[in-house]
């Protein structure tokens, strides 16, 4: 299944969470067996032969291709959250956002020196969630192998806060339709 057909899954949501925002919807294709099997599938042959030992996600629609990931890696899963949402010793990342800030975390114990790790979450807009986990990754010692995505929205420019990473995406939108 290439780009075209997986973007038929995709569903955009008009004024959503709010107005002037177009959102990009993942539930129809994570609901169809093939699709979501496909996705994992492109990632898996990108990535399979990278040495990835860990894949890290940010909550909450990354932890489903995270961890399908991981899983069909062979690898460990990590999940990044908002914060006071982690049971154990953290490390928090603060980032801007358009209209405001917020923070990132992740256990101290999730990644060890030297580690090749994967980001993987669901949609690159603007790049500072992106950012913030990359940072998170480096302060543990870990290396970021790569950042996959399976939306990219080119129009935000978030490939741009990336920098220094290998950033791959499955779907890209050029426009905010």
């Amino acid at each position: 299944m290439n780009e075209i057909e997986l973007k038929d899954f995709i569903r955009s949501i008009p004024d959503f969470p709010k107005k002037g925002i177009i959102f990009k919807d993942i539930t129809p294709l994570l609901n169809n067996p093939f699709a979501f099997r496909s996705v994992l599938e492109i990632f898996a042959s990108k990535y399979g032969d990278q040495n990835i030992k860990r894949i890290v996600s940010v909550e909450s629609r990354g932890f489903i291709l995270g961890s399908a990931l991981a899983y069909k890696l062979g690898v460990g899963f990590v999940p990044v959250r908002k914060p006071k949402k982690l049971p154990y010793d953290v490390i928090r990342e603060e980032y801007q956002l358009e209209y405001g800030a917020d923070a990132l975390e992740i256990h101290t114990d999730a990644i060890q020196n030297g580690e090749r790790v994967l980001i993987v979450d669901d949609l690159l807009a603007t790049g500072g969630t992106a950012a913030a986990a990359c940072n998170l990754v480096e302060r543990l010692g870990g290396s970021v192998a790569g950042l996959a995505f399976l939306v990219e929205l080119t129009f935000l420019r978030g490939r741009e806060k990336m920098g220094k990473y290998d950033v791959f995406s499955l779907i890209q939108y050029q426009e905010g339709v």
